[in-house]
């Protein structure tokens, strides 16, 4: 995987918004210590995990505080599909 530099992400925040770059990213980290799933896929630290979310624009301030809520939706959708499938092959 390629490596992630402030400068990716500063190009979906903005340019010229280091401070508000770090703000996103605590927020974000808080909400993964608290259990919430990653958006993005690899195995490195959280906070290179976070810059990765927040590069691929899948973390913004518009919507750091709905992913909770988005994150419990999507493994609800997750979960009835798993189950759709079983049903459809007992059947």
């Amino acid at each position: 995987m390629a490596r992630i530099t402030v400068e990716d992400c500063l190009e979906t925040v903005g340019e010229n918004k280091r401070f508000d770059l770090v703000h996103l990213a605590i927020e974000r980290i808080k909400q993964h210590r608290h259990g919430e799933p990653f958006l993005a896929e690899g195995k490195n630290k959280e906070i290179v995990m976070t810059l990765r979310e927040i590069a691929a624009g899948k973390v913004t301030f518009e919507n750091i505080h709905g992913l909770p809520n988005a994150a419990d939706e999507a493994v609800v959708e997750k979960v009835e599909e798993s189950s759709e499938t079983e049903e459809k092959s007992a059947a």
